[in-house]
């Protein structure tokens, strides 16, 4: 082979390595960017004992967790809503929630170290009748923020009904004394004594019978002869 021949195929493969080099680069910055297009980000249901594992229950208790995997990064949010599903009664809303989802990048994805948020939820299904075996039927609504088209991931699952609440009734019945009549009926009858005829006594005072004044005058006269007789003896 002729020299400038080996050299043109040299320089050609060159160029080539060159240029797959530049595109596994470029590929590996695309793939470290924390936010990478497309719909990121997963949910899973959680059943007791709750845990951070990335599996998904599909039949959960009366309380139960709903865990966010693998979204972008930043300050986002999903909108979460839970609709009672057929069989057990009709489409309704049961519950509407809000959960911050941009904590970290989507490194990690649908798995554990990927976990972005974990919430408790206990729904009010009010009137509607559970399945005898199953439940209650829920269907889970997630729009997430951040998505690059698609934002929206569904999740379809059994609730089992929560216990009926216990309720204590007491009743206290105060009873009186066996003989603790309060009231004492006196019946005070007063009767006038048999001859309770009221005597009156009169006194009346007069004077004696002959309770006259008597008064006693008492004149001094002179002697009846109170003559002075006057003797005159002559001698003789």
């Amino acid at each position: 082979m002729p020299a400038h021949r080996r050299t043109t195929l040299l320089l050609t493969t060159a160029a080539l390595v060159a240029v797959a080099s530049a595109a596994m680069l470029v590929g590996g910055l695309a793939s470290a960017a924390p936010n990478p297009a497309g719909n990121n980000g997963t949910i899973k249901v959680d059943a007791l004992p709750f845990d951070d594992a990335s599996n998904n229950e599909p039949h959960v208790d009366c309380s139960f967790q709903v865990d966010f995997y693998g979204f972008d990064e930043g300050d986002l949010t999903a909108d979460v809503t839970f609709e009672a599903h057929p069989p057990t009664g009709p489409v309704q809303t049961l519950l509407t929630d809000e959960v911050f989802i941009g904590e970290d990048d989507n490194s990690g994805g649908g798995s554990e170290a990927g976990l972005d948020a974990s919430e408790t939820y206990t729904l009010d299904f009010g009137t509607i009748t559970p399945h005898p075996q199953q439940g209650f039927h829920v269907k889970l609504t997630i729009n997430a923020e951040g998505s690059q088209g698609a934002d929206t991931k569904h999740k379809v699952f059994w609730v089992t009904p929560c216990p009926a609440p216990t309720t204590t009734s007491t009743t206290t019945t105060t009873l009186p004394p066996p003989s603790s009549s309060t009231s004492t009926s006196t019946t005070t009858t007063t009767e006038p004594p048999a001859s309770s005829s009221t005597s009156t006594t009169t006194s009346t005072t007069e004077p004696p019978a002959s309770s006259s004044t008597s008064t006693t005058t008492t004149t001094t006269q002179p002697p009846a002869s109170s003559s002075t007789t006057t003797t005159t003896n002559a001698g003789r």
